[in-house]
């Protein structure tokens, strides 16, 4: 549950920067928005799931 906020968070973070640099318009934002509820609703997500939180394994465990 952690992970999926972080990745939420961090995620939000980077679409108010690129909307606010101009690389990103709001009609791709949407697009990608709706892109996420779709794919949360089919088989592939709890693949996606694990994948992500693979990796927040991996980059959690490195040492500076």
């Amino acid at each position: 549950m952690a992970v999926s906020i972080s990745v939420v968070l961090l995620l939000l973070i980077l679409a108010v920067i690129f909307l606010r640099n101009g690389g990103l318009k709001m009609s791709h934002a949407l697009v990608c928005l709706l892109l996420g509820f779709f794919l949360a609703g089919t088989s592939m997500a709890p693949t996606i799931q694990s994948g992500l939180t693979a990796t927040a394994d991996i980059v959690g465990s490195l040492r500076p």
